[in-house]
């Protein structure tokens, strides 16, 4: 009888594939086992308490840490500080002159502002005109950043500002945002990016000012996309931001002490109805003169008969260089 033909497998070559199986799955498992998930999505929950928000992050390409805004940071902590302390030692970084120095392109902002005046800084565009985005007014001063200087601080400190405010009412993702003349967004920038869209606004007289948000400041931080409600106006109208609306927070930085007195308490009279009651704050920096030269009683009466009160003062000196401000604190008191 003719043998069967096929593959025969002797009991020692099946025991050593057997093995040889178990010891590629002992390898393999670990490492299959710490494989991320699929691209999932991401979503921000508001948690039940008025004061936290819970950001649940499940696995994607680019995702981040998980974290509670309760107990998020938002400012340098000590850590990152000493951190910070430890690198300047390490590299023996001190202070240098400050001199202009070889190899970095050292123009001043006007030698760099002559060149776009002179060599014409705006291309010659030969599509369709309808695409022609050059046609965009953007003054030259602005891609410059001279308006970087405008408001007499070092442009830095406007993320000093915005950290005090937002470490002190525990600012939410989903919270609203009103500031009264946010100037070139020196301040305003760090809120329109920590925000979902839509819930900044501002109020701002200078036309400049204005231009140097919409055409500089937004699309160079790619932040066009969070639409802000950056309104021109004065008088402390602020009617266009719609009704119904609510704040979070209310601020003012160096704004009210160049205002009549007048101007200013119809201002607050206008902004305690915009106010979340008891929850919602509004800061003022510098001084609060519009109040005090009425007198500490007679400003009292005047603010609760507005229905807000005085919360305190506050001091916040700069990480980012040798300067400090004064905050003053107020509440809306009745619902």
């Amino acid at each position: 009888m003719a043998p069967s033909k096929g593959v025969v497998v002797t009991v020692p070559v099946l025991a050593l594939s057997v093995a040889a199986t178990a010891i590629l799955l002992f390898f393999l498992i670990p490492f299959l086992s710490s494989c991320p998930a699929a691209p999932s999505t991401i979503s921000a929950t508001p948690s039940t308490t008025p004061s936290t928000t819970t950001t649940t992050i499940t696995s994607t390409a680019d995702s981040r840490q998980a974290f509670d805004r309760s107990n998020y940071q938002i400012s340098a902590t000590k850590e990152d500080i000493a951190w910070v302390k430890d690198q300047i030692q390490q590299n023996k970084l001190a202070m240098q002159p400050n001199v202009l120095r070889k190899g970095i392109n050292p123009r001043t902002r006007a030698q760099q502002l002559q060149d776009l005046i002179q060599y014409k800084g705006i291309s010659h565009y030969e599509g369709e005109e309808a695409n022609n985005h050059t046609t965009l007014p953007c003054p030259g001063e602005l891609l410059v950043e001279e308006h970087h200087s405008n408001y007499g601080e070092p442009w830095a400190g406007g993320r000093d500002v915005f950290e005090f405010l937002a470490e002190s009412i525990k600012l939410r993702l989903d919270a609203r945002v009103l500031e009264i003349g946010c100037g070139t967004l020196r301040v305003g920038l760090h809120f329109i990016r920590y925000l979902i869209p839509e819930h900044y606004h501002c109020l701002e007289r200078d036309e400049l000012s204005l231009m140097s948000a919409y055409r500089y400041e937004l699309p160079s931080q790619g932040l066009l996309h969070k639409r802000p409600l950056i309104v021109r106006g004065e008088d402390m109208d602020f009617s266009r931001f719609g009704s119904g609306i609510q704040y979070d927070l209310i601020y003012a930085s160096a704004v009210f002490l160049h205002m009549p007195d007048k101007l200013v308490w119809v201002g607050l009279e206008r902004l305690a109805t915009r106010l979340k009651p008891f929850d919602g704050r509004i800061f003022v920096s510098h001084n609060i003169k519009f109040c005090s030269r009425l007198g500490g009683e007679e400003c009292t009466k005047r603010l609760t008969s507005l229905g807000l009160e005085y919360m305190g003062k506050h001091f916040h000196d700069s990480l980012l260089f040798n300067h400090y401000e004064i905050w003053f604190e107020f509440r809306r008191s009745r619902a």
